[in-house]
């Protein structure tokens, strides 16, 4: 705890995380009764908010500070040494001098926080979903090779339901050549009226040969044989439930949210797209203006210019990951989609490729374009 000029109030001491403490420590800084108190915090991803809650419940105004911005602070010292006794007298130090530039942490919506904590789930599964693919495919190209392509799902169907479901009642070509042929499509077929799948009597003939000429490297006489197949098909048919539980109660949280609407009205953008960048962006109005959000997605290009030197920058990155890669999944959709001329940002990035920029650079130009127009367009939203 500092006064100006450097005056040590309190050295550096250890606070725990429960209440008592926070309130030993709360109790300490309402002593500091002598002129205006603040409390300056390291982001720290989630560790920090149980403090700045307790504290903010105290009437105690708090600031949390960029780790960025404090790594820049301290590396003007010469000296380079860490400990926590000196990150606190730092942090305490970036507070005295830049004590009319500190801005009070604002909590987020409850809203947009839990489609926040959501949208961050549904990005861990899906990567887990993604190592459950690969995983299940190495084992099929033991078992039976070639069979993916082979298993495409209906529109009503996931990507890999049909396949699991089939995969789970043969899991080996042996299961398949024990049938005649025409056993084989009979018994094929009356299983796929059964679950609700296409009953295609040519596609099973087609299995049928492929199981006949595959050449197999896992044999079906190993007892783990059946059960690393069919485990590797139950873990990716959870995990995708799990997804589709999840991305339910964030369209249930987003309808009532302004920028769902905005989102999905944009061509080449679906219900799933559209709840994502709700849940990056969260509430517009902590943005002052588009170019603030711009630079939150880490797409903005700071100048750098001295003299007759003028260069020019990438992209500084220094924002969301995660905005940036829903962001450029909402343009790889809006590319595939190609929607009519009249779309601005289909045009505008068609209009820098005809420029001769680099395919990558004209999706980074749309994706600015888009977040341009998805700002104004939830701004305009909100003042109706």
């Amino acid at each position: 705890m500092l006064k100006p000029y450097g005056e040590v109030v309190h050295a550096p001491f250890e606070v725990s995380h429960t209440e008592k403490d926070l309130a030993l420590l709360t109790e300490r800084i309402h002593n500091l009764s002598d002129g205006e108190t603040r409390v300056i915090l390291e982001a720290t991803g989630i560790y920090h908010l149980p403090v700045v809650t307790f504290l903010q419940q105290n009437d105690i105004f708090v600031c949390v500070i960029n780790p960025l911005l404090m790594k820049k602070y301290c590396d003007i010292s010469l000296r380079q040494g860490k400990t926590d006794r000196m990150d606190s007298l730092k942090i305490a130090n970036y507070g005295i001098d830049n004590w009319y530039h500190l801005t009070e942490y604002l909590p987020e919506d409850e809203a947009y926080a839990e489609l926040r904590l959501l949208s961050r789930q549904y990005l861990h599964y899906t990567s887990l979903k993604i190592k459950a693919k690969v995983n299940l495919t190495n084992l099929l190209d033991k078992t039976m090779p070639g069979v993916k392509p082979l298993l495409r799902s209906q529109p009503e169907h996931s990507n890999h339901e049909k396949l699991c479901a089939v995969v789970s009642r043969y899991w080996h070509f042996d299961n398949i050549i024990r049938f005649s042929e025409t056993r084989f499509v009979k018994d094929f077929t009356c299983w796929a009226k059964k679950k609700g799948f296409y009953a295609n009597e040519k596609k099973a003939y087609v299995l049928y040969s492929l199981a006949k000429q595959g050449i197999t490297t896992l044999s079906s006489q190993l007892q783990s044989t059946k059960m690393l197949i069919q485990e590797a098909v139950r873990v990716l048919s959870e995990i995708e439930t799990t997804l589709t539980v999840i991305l339910s109660d964030m369209k249930t949280i987003a309808q009532v949210l302004p920028g769902y609407s905005v989102a999905l009205a944009m061509p080449g953008i679906g219900p799933t797209l559209a709840v994502r960048i709700v849940a990056e962006v969260g509430d517009i109005c902590r943005f002052h203006s588009a170019n603030a959000l711009i630079a939150y997605a880490g797409l903005d290009s700071p100048p750098h210019q001295s003299g007759l030197l003028s260069v020019k920058r990438s992209i500084s990155k220094r924002g969301s990951p995660t905005l940036r890669k829903t962001g450029f999944e909402i343009i790889n959709s809006i590319r595939k989609a190609k929607p009519s001329h009249d779309n601005a940002v289909y045009t505008f990035m068609q209009k820098k490729e005809a420029e001769g920029k680099p395919v990558k650079v004209a999706k980074i130009a749309g994706l600015n374009k888009f977040l341009r127009i998805y700002y104004a367009r939830v701004k305009e939203t909100l003042s109706d």
